[in-house]
């Protein structure tokens, strides 16, 4: 079972931000910005494209539905969504709140957050994701 894995199962602690049967959306622990998220599939696939039609076309609309939520909670101009990574061999995207495209530049440095910030970030997206279902 890979990290990603884990973490969707509940056995690595994660600030959650949005779930549901298929997909798992979290904080990412090294963010470029407040609010950005890691989006995956709960089943271990290691590459996006190698997921069918449907399981991918379900992913899409649920990574829609948790960028709804960012922006909701974290007003900016767009979330991007960003498909890259090899270091943890399992699909994701990263969806970012942006003001410009400088905020989607992964070179720069990461933000240094208190773990009583990710909580109160993850919340907010939490809430905002909630009210969409209702």
């Amino acid at each position: 079972m890979d990290i990603f894995s884990k973490i969707a199962a509940g056995e690595i602690p994660s600030y959650k931000c949005a779930e549901n049967e298929e997909f798992y959306a979290f904080l990412d622990i090294n963010p470029l910005v407040k609010g950005h998220t890691l989006v995956i599939p709960r089943r271990e696939v290691d590459y996006i494209f190698d997921m069918d039609d449907d399981e991918i076309a379900r992913f899409q609309v649920f990574a829609k539905q948790v960028a709804k939520a960012i922006k909701a909670a974290f007003p900016c101009k767009k979330v991007a969504q960003v498909v890259l990574g090899l270091e943890v061999p399992h699909a994701h995207i990263h969806l970012i709140p942006m003001q410009s495209e400088k905020d989607v530049d992964f070179r720069r440095e990461k933000l240094q957050l208190t773990e009583e910030e990710f909580k109160e970030i993850a919340g907010k997206i939490l809430e905002n994701f909630q009210k969409k279902l209702q």
